[in-house]
Order: structure tokens, then C-alpha cells, then sequence
């Protein structure tokens, strides 16, 4: 549970006060890049908040619970990769003059 590496950045909820959690969970979720994870650890089952992670980013984040029970949770929120269908589309995107809204 307390690996972590290059690419998993911890957030431990427990220290940021309740009023001001879910908006600093989105904004962590929102600097990290595609195929980080943020590791998030919490008293409780922060079913609400997975809810509104789902809503907002659907499949862009993507949740796995490490631990869950009486002592709370450890849930690594990653950042999906993308695509070879995305990757692709934005490649060629890239490659045009205006990101190939003119045809050419």
C-alpha cells in the first residue's frame, strides 16, 4: 500500500480540511497527466465524491480501491492513457496547419 513510484503521487484527504476537499481533490486530479495516479487515502468511503469524479471525468479516471474497511480507504485514481483511436486522431490533428480544420 505505501509503494510508490515515479508516476503515483499521494493525497491523503485526512489533513485538508472538510470544506475545502473536494476542490482540492479535483484540482490534483486536473495537474496530473495521462497514465499518473493519484493515490488517495481517506477515513471513510468517499462514495459522493467517486460520484462526482465519474460525472465530471468519466472514463478519463479511472478507480481501484487498494484498501477498504473500518480504517478507512486507499483508492488510486488514474489518469487514463489514451486511446489508439484518440491518439491517432490528435496526431493527425497536430500534423495540420490548424489542427486540420481547413483541410489541409
Amino acid at each position: 500500500m505505501n509503494e510508490t513510484g515515479p508516476d503515483i503521487y499521494q493525497f491523503d484527504a485526512r489533513g485538508v480540511a472538510k470544506r475545502f476537499r473536494h476542490a482540492a481533490i479535483f484540482g490534483a486530479l486536473e495537474s496530473l497527466d495521462r497514465g499518473e495516479t493519484m493515490r488517495f487515502i481517506n477515513d471513510h468511503d468517499p462514495l459522493p465524491l467517486l460520484q462526482q469524479i465519474q460525472q465530471r471525468y468519466g472514463s478519463q479516471v479511472q478507480i481501484k480501491y487498494l484498501e477498504r474497511g473500518m480504517q478507512g480507504v486507499v483508492i488510486d485514481m488514474v489518469i487514463a492513457a489514451p486511446d489508439a483511436h484518440e491518439e491517432a486522431s490528435t496526431a493527425g490533428a497536430a500534423s495540420s496547419c490548424c489542427g486540420g480544420g481547413c483541410g489541409g
